[in-house]
């Protein structure tokens, strides 16, 4: 695929998806990797645009620059968004209570804390992302280790057997620790993100090493 075929390919994408005003956003291919420019309404936009490139098939890596410009109607102070934002966290059943932290400065959220699951991490971003007012969320909330190295590869083992999206036998998993790397290769980057779902879903995985390549034949990054 050339670069202005995937530069098509991600425009038509865009602007199939109903969530995101593709007007306001440029998009620029190179060897793969996709940029996003321009600017849009809200923090949850930027984010649904990143997720909708991630879909199409030759996209290896996304540079998302968009920008969010909030219309006078969705500012919100800092104090507001708090307020919000610990609402949204206690009313998640996903999030477990009283174990994330929220920081609100200039519009953007950082969340602390510590929980067992990766899912309830992405859960507790999850459910401040579309809040109004909110121009970024970084997300530092911890995972506590809860089960051996053996025992996490096993898990992830397991889960990409289970996937009826992956080749397990084309991606390699190494454990060490908390840390799990996946290495080989897979036909788009739907698959690779596949891949390290499973990983983060294992217990006490604290940090993915995703060096899954896309479209290529090497299990070597």
């Amino acid at each position: 695929m050339t670069d202005l075929e995937l530069k098509r390919s991600v425009e038509t994408e865009l602007n199939w998806e109903p969530s995101i005003d593709a007007a306001e956003i440029g998009v620029a291919a190179k060897d793969g990797v996709v940029t996003l420019s321009g600017h849009v309404k809200s923090f949850w936009e930027k984010w649904s645009a990143e997720r909708t490139v991630s879909r199409v098939s030759g996209v290896r890596a996304i540079v998302n620059e968009v920008d969010v410009h909030l219309a006078t109607s969705s500012e919100r102070t800092d104090e507001e968004i708090a307020k919000a934002a610990v609402h949204a966290l206690d009313s998640s059943i996903s999030v477990p209570s009283k174990r994330i932290t929220v920081k609100v400065s200039k519009g953007w959220i950082t969340l602390e804390g510590a929980v067992y699951w990766q899912f309830q991490k992405r859960a507790a971003e999850s459910a401040v992302r579309h809040l109004i007012g909110v121009k970024g969320v970084i997300n530092l909330v911890e995972i506590k280790p809860s089960a051996s190295a053996g025992e996490v590869k096993a898990s992830i083992d397991a889960a990409l057997r289970r996937s009826a999206e992956l080749d397990a036998g084309r991606i390699k998993v190494e454990a060490d620790g908390d840390k799990v790397t996946l290495r080989g290769s897979v036909r788009s980057w739907a698959e690779r993100d596949v891949a390290e779902r499973a990983a983060w879903a294992a217990p006490g995985v604290r940090a993915v090493d995703n060096r899954i390549t896309v479209g290529a034949l090497s299990a070597s990054a």
